[in-house]
């Protein structure tokens, strides 16, 4: 067999594989011409001709023709008497070129380490390909078809049936799957695993949020708004400060959109997340209160040196402040930079006695009253002053117990 099919299909094999000709005829080429190095030592005298369009592959060997016994070198040189067996025609001092017979010079082995050898040489190029492909395509969106659930992950296929890993830490809570959906990330890094590309998908980065924006505000995407920075707790809630180059365009009202038409897309798209879009300014103070939104801050009192703030608001406004399980205070810190400590402001309230819930730790369970303090109720009337539904609502307790602490309360108050 003077020549072999390498690959069955070549064409097809080239088009589907989405390398470019001249790299996959390269890439056989050397397989071939180690495997001539392994037997001859040197390939310089060999020529590996490969059809492209059927990948059969041909192996020519040259030489030159010396004059019987003159012959020093076997692999450069062949004898005129051996020369004029192959071609009647030759004569001294001409170059013979001839076709090797693969199969019989290599024996099937060879053939078949070579082709394994391709083979593996091909799955280097089409990973390599892969990974660069993705690594330029990091904070990007992507979509894919979910092929696959499982408990820590979901496997999806990109529009050419390339693999990308969407790890359950990189899902929303709330979000659910089925097999066949699509579903939208962002491309957020391409490692190796085990010799393989492997690239992972997030729908909870903050620049998920910021690509989203980007497609539904045009503003944005033509660079008339700039998003000044982006903090998430995926599912729940989001904050967006964003600064506007033209006096004309205000930056708020360009992201939400008429009646809310730009910016509910997005919150479709991350299950319903509360998205809370703010002005940027440079005045630390002015941040820090358009960042505490929706509620509402009576005063503030700054330390720059240590980055620390204590804010002063009314008892109703506490709770909203903090968030429910303190997600909006804390996000409020992470966009500002500060440490935020929120108080009621009791000025209106001095002559009106109040109990700290500490007080009440014999009849309350301790991690009831910690509860409470994380949605900014600390003493009993701020406490009585929420309804049971509104209690129930911020801090996830159950509702007979909200009944007990709100009894509890009341009779010390009666006593008084």
């Amino acid at each position: 067999m003077a020549r072999i099919n390498l690959i069955d299909s070549f064409q097809e094999f080239k088009e589907a594989e989405n390398i470019d000709r001249p790299t996959l005829m390269k890439v056989m080429e050397d397989v071939f011409k180690t495997l001539i190095r392994k037997k001859y030592g040197s390939d310089e005298q060999f020529d590996v001709i490969v059809n492209d369009q059927k990948g059969d592959l041909e192996i020519f060997r040259r030489r030159t023709i010396v004059d019987d016994g003159d012959i020093y070198n076997t692999l450069t040189e062949i004898e005129y008497s051996d020369a004029i067996k192959i071609e009647p025609d030759y004569a001294v001092g001409e170059e013979l070129y001839e076709e090797v017979d693969i199969q019989k010079e290599f024996g099937r082995r060879a053939i078949l380490a070579g082709k394994q050898t391709l083979a593996s040489r091909i799955n280097d190029l089409k990973k390599n390909l892969l990974i660069k492909k993705y690594e330029d395509r990091v904070g990007e969106i992507v979509s894919g078809e979910i092929y696959q659930v499982w408990k820590k992950e979901v496997l999806l296929l990109d529009e050419e049936g390339n693999e990308m890993i969407l790890p359950k830490s990189e899902q929303i809570p709330s979000d659910y799957f089925k097999k066949g959906e699509n579903v939208r990330g962002v491309v957020r890094k391409v490692e190796l695993k085990n010799n393989q590309a492997v690239i992972i998908v997030s729908r909870t980065s903050p620049v998920f949020l910021e690509k989203l924006l980007e497609i539904e505000v045009p503003e944005i995407f033509d660079g008339l708004i700039v998003v000044r920075k982006i903090v998430r707790e995926p599912g729940e809630r989001a904050k967006i400060a964003v600064e506007s180059f033209d006096d004309r365009i205000d930056p708020v009202g360009a992201c939400v959109g008429m009646k809310g038409s730009r910016i509910h897309g997005i919150v479709r798209e991350l299950k319903n997340e509360n998205i809370d879009v703010i002005n940027f300014t440079n005045n630390v103070q002015l941040l820090i209160q358009r960042s505490l939104t929706p509620a509402k801050i009576t005063s503030i009192a700054m330390d720059e040196e240590k980055k620390h703030a204590t804010v002063y608001l009314k008892p109703d406004q506490v709770s909203l402040a903090i968030g429910k399980r303190g997600v909006n205070i804390k996000l409020a810190c992470e966009l500002t930079g500060y440490e935020i400590d929120v108080y009621r402001d009791t000025e209106d309230e001095q002559d009106e006695f109040d109990i700290d819930l500490e007080e009440f730790s014999d009849e309350i369970e301790p991690w009831v009253i910690e509860t409470l303090k994380g949605v900014g109720c600390d003493t009993a009337r701020s406490v009585l002053a929420l309804t049971p539904e509104e209690l129930e609502r911020r801090t996830d307790l159950e509702k007979e117990t909200i009944v007990e602490v709100l009894r509890v309360l009341k009779e010390e108050f009666e006593k008084e």
